[in-house]
Parts: structure tokens; sequence; C-alpha cells
């Protein structure tokens, strides 16, 4: 019975079936990185800016799988056979389009890739660049750019010609984004207040650190997809009988990829403690991906020493490698796109010959140094000439008002956080007679300055005594609570202007003793720094709406 289902088996349409299911399963697990970078984005740049980072990674794959499909995967093919010894016609090169299920699956895979190495990008440039810009390099990108960097290596071009080794796309990808990142913060300009006068540079940390480090274990597990979803051929026929294709290496993918992934946070975090005598969570952060990107393009082909070796370099090049943008070239890359996908795709690139299974090689090396030289140079003079052109027509960044506002409000017309709500509670009764003694039949203006986080309990007090009516302002202050050092990737910063929140609050029928108590218990932390309460006469009231005046109009 068992050699008869055996015969009936069409051993051709089994390992088709097997290999498409692990393609698609492994596409949705890199598709699922855009959650990571989404929130990796996020969290480093300023809270006013969070909207408009997450914008472009949803525009990013909106627009972006658009364009490679409709034009950048046949461009990929075209150039390939233009530039290696392969020809192939138009019709050919675009012939996915109605291929039919495993070409379209086949087109999704690629797809997945081109759109990680667009959203590379966005990063770099967060929080002064325009997102029409933004929006039309993607468009170059996912059409032309990237397209013909595929077509020169997976494409069977002039770097697969000679030999150029990139498995699951370190440089083509990785080292892509983070070149095209750092060209294109350079033309735009860093933000403002980021660098003074004289050259040194002013600390801008993000809002939360929290985004910063679940978006990086979010890539963290859809690497495993990035990397192990390319040993894409689970079966193969040969003989009359399946055989293990690209899956008889898939366990060692798997390994350096790991041991990558760990030993770039260690190098990283021991720079900076080098450094500062503080390991930083973002460095750390960031080097686990460095040593991602160091170990994807060559995760097929060496030993596990070699990758462990990768992993350490590439994270430990990413402190000093930022430091040198900023400092000594004085560029602005927001989410240091560079040094976590820039040179550490470089790096992992050139590595390769050092630490491959099969040994060193002279002509592996030249490969190597040949391939990381011709991508860097299109995609830096690509980029610069969409981002210049841009810059010329005034394009580029948003204007100095709308920076300073944030580009959540200025691109979006939208807040982020908005912190200033109804009431939690049903407010009381509001006594409008105007009269009697509460505060001497005149008005008082109660203005008090709190922790942010006793907002809401603040509100839900006023409510209670009466007095629900308010106006409330972010601040910056300093009183009595003493100033910190902060740490924002291995740089100190001095924080002396402590976040406040000002809430002003008028009355005339409710006593402001009861308003002045109300808020103060609600705002009592026990803690240097809750806050100031002040109360002043206001000479006269004017109601917009009826022109009424004096207490009245309160």
């Amino acid at each position: 019975m068992k050699a008869t289902l055996l015969q009936a088996t069409d051993l051709q349409t089994l390992a088709e079936g097997v290999n498409l299911m692990w393609v698609l399963v492994v596409t949705f697990l890199i598709f699922f990185m855009h959650a990571g970078f989404a929130m990796l984005e996020a969290g480093q740049v300023r809270s006013k800016n969070v909207a408009n980072q997450l914008t472009k990674n949803l525009l990013t794959w909106s627009v972006g799988v658009l364009l490679y499909f409709l034009v950048g995967a046949g461009v990929s093919s075209l150039v390939g056979g233009l530039t290696g010894p392969e020809s192939t016609t138009i019709a050919e090169s675009f012939a996915y389009i109605n291929g039919g299920s495993a070409g379209w699956v086949s087109w999704l895979f690629g797809a997945v890739f081109a759109m990680t190495a667009a959203t590379i990008v966005s990063g770099a440039v967060a929080g002064r660049a325009k997102l029409r810009a933004y929006v039309t390099y993607t468009i170059l990108l996912a059409g032309i750019i990237y397209p013909v960097v595929v077509g020169f290596t997976w494409g069977g071009g002039i770097l697969a010609e000679l030999g150029f080794h990139d498995f699951a796309g370190g440089m083509i990808v990785h080292g892509l984004g983070g070149i095209a990142g750092l060209t294109a913060a350079y033309v735009i300009g860093p933000r403002l207040g980021r660098f003074n006068d004289d050259g040194t540079v002013n600390v801008i940390p993000g809002h939360s650190l929290t985004f910063a480090v679940l978006g990086t274990l979010i890539l963290a597990f859809g690497w495993y997809g990035f990397n192990v979803g390319t040993a894409a051929t689970v079966f193969v026929v040969e003989n009359g009988s399946l055989q293990l294709d690209a899956f008889s290496y898939v366990g060692r993918v798997a390994l350096v990829t790991t041991l990558g992934m760990a030993a770039g946070a260690i190098g990283a975090g021991a720079v900076s403690m080098y450094k500062t005598d503080k390991v930083d969570t973002l460095y750390v952060a960031n080097g686990m991906l460095a040593g991602l990107v160091g170990i994807t393009g060559i995760a097929d082909a060496i030993v596990w020493p070699g990758a462990i070796a990768v992993g350490l370099l590439a994270g430990a090049q990413l402190p000093v490698v930022f430091e040198f943008v900023e400092k000594r070239l004085k560029i602005d890359d927001v989410c240091a796109v560079f040094p976590v996908h820039g040179s550490a795709g470089v790096l992992g690139a050139l590595a390769y010959p050092f630490v491959a299974v099969e040994g060193f090689s002279v002509s592996s090396l030249v490969a190597q140094v040949a391939g990381v030289a011709l991508i860097a140079v299109w995609t830096i003079a690509a980029t610069y000439l969409v981002f210049g052109i841009a810059k010329s027509l005034g394009q580029a960044r948003v204007t100095a008002d709308h920076e300073r506002d944030g580009l959540d409000s200025s691109e979006h017309g939208v807040d982020t956080y908005p912190e200033f709500g109804q009431p939690e509670v049903e407010a009381g009764a509001v006594r409008t007679d105007g009269g009697g003694p509460p505060n001497d039949g005149g008005i008082k203006m109660v203005t008090a300055v709190i922790r942010p986080d006793r907002l809401s309990n603040v509100k839900t007090a006023l409510a209670q005594v009466g007095a629900p009516s308010l106006t409330v302002t972010n601040v910056s202050g300093r009183g009595s609570q003493p100033a910190k050092t902060g740490q924002w990737r291995g740089e100190e910063y001095t924080v002396d202007l402590h976040q406040k929140v000002k809430v002003e609050c008028v009355v005339a029928d409710v006593p402001a003793d009861e308003v002045v108590e109300a808020i103060r218990e609600a705002a009592d932390t026990g803690e240097p720094g809750d806050g100031k309460i002040f109360v002043l006469p206001v000479e006269d009231a004017c109601q917009v709406r009826t022109g009424m005046r004096g207490p009245e109009a309160v």
C-alpha cells in the first residue's frame, strides 16, 4: 500500500507546493519587519514627528510595491540582460506580470526585499524632509535605483559575472539603503539646532526608547525570514526522488544569523562602555541590527567563528562611524541608518573572503571590492541627483516654522499624543450667578505648573469642584527639581529644563482657594519638581460671543 501511494505521488508537484508555501511564509515574515522599522524610527524621532515617520513607513510599502510590480522587477531583469551574458527582451523581462502563481510568488519575495531598502532611507531624513520629496524618491528607488543594483547582481549582470557574493542583501538591500540615507541626509541638511555655529553638536534625543527597542526586536524576529528565507527552495526532484535543495545549508544560515546578531549587540555595547563608561541601550539595540546586516550577505557560506567575528566588528564600528558622520562630516543621520545598514553592509561584504567556508581567495576579494564600489557609486549618484533636484526646486525640506511646529501638524494635521482631552468624570454643576462671597466678588486666575503625568488627575479634580474650564499648555521650566545628565546614543547632555504642563483656570463664582487645593492634591507626588501654583487677580473679563463683562463673563 505504501509503495503504491509513493508511486502515485507527483513528486514534482509536491516539491513545488512545499517550496511555494515556504517562500510565502518567509515573505510574510519579512513584510512584518515594516512594523519593526516603524517602531524603531518612531522611537528615535521627537514626539512632534511620530505620525510623519509612521506615514512614511506606510507609504513606502504602498507606493513602492506598486512601482516595483509595474516597473522595478522588469527593470532588474533588463539590466541583468544588458550587463550580463544572457540577453533578454522587454517582453521576457516583464513576463512576471502575467506569470501565474509561481511567478507572482517569486515577484512578491523580491518585492519585500525592495521595500526594505526603501524604508531605510526615511530614518535618515526624519524631522525635516517634505513628504512629497520622500515619496518621489521612493518611487524612483523602487522603480529604478534598487532594480538596477539587483540587475547587476541577482539578475545575472556584471557583478554576478565577476563573482560578487551577496546571499540575502547585506549590500544589495541594506548597504544600498544606508548609503542612500546618508546621501539624502547630506543633501537636505541637518535639523534646526542640530549643530551650533562653531560646529559643535547638540544632542536631540528621540521621544521613546521603548519604541526603539521594541522595533529592534521585531526586526530581529523578521530577519530570520530575511536570511533563512533566502534558502528559498526546500526540495528538488533528482533521479525520481525528493532531495533537499537550499535546505541542505539552512542550518548554517540560521546559526550564523543568530551568532552575528548576538555579537553585534555585544560589540556595540562594549565600545559604548569604553567610550562613556556606560552601556548605552540604543547602541546595544542598533548594534544588534548592525550585526545582522553584516551577516546577511554572507550567511550561506561562512564558518561560525567568522560569524561571531563579523558580528562583533559590525557592532563595534557602529559608535565609531556614527561619531565620525556626526562630528566630522556634520551629517544629521537621525536614526543612524548609515552605521547600522550602510557601513555594516560594506563590512560584511568585504569580510566574506576572510571567513568563507572555502577559504580566502584573492579573486573573491576583488569581486567583493568591485561590487561594493559599483553599488555605492550608483546609489550616491542617483540619490544625490533626485534630492538635489528637489532641493533646487525648494521641495526637499519643510519650512523652518513647520519644522519647529513638528511635521505631524504641518504635513498631516494630526497630533500623535493628544494629551488634552475631556475630563474623565462628569463636571459638577457650574455656578453661574457671579455674585456672593467667593473671591470677594472679583475674578481670579489660578495658574499651576505641574508634571505632565498629573494632568489627567488635575482635570478630574477641577471638574469635581465645579471649575472644568481651563487652558493647558506644554512648557519647559526650571525650579527646585535638580538638573540631570541624559545620554542618547552614547552622547551625554544636560537636562535642566524639565517638561511641564501649565494649567490656567479663571474663576469668579468658584472660590480660588478650592481650586488651589484641588490642584495641589491632584498634582502632589511628594517629590521635588511637583510644581507650583500661583493666584493672580484679573482686572476684567469679556465673553466674545455675548460681549458680557466682569464676573458674569467667566
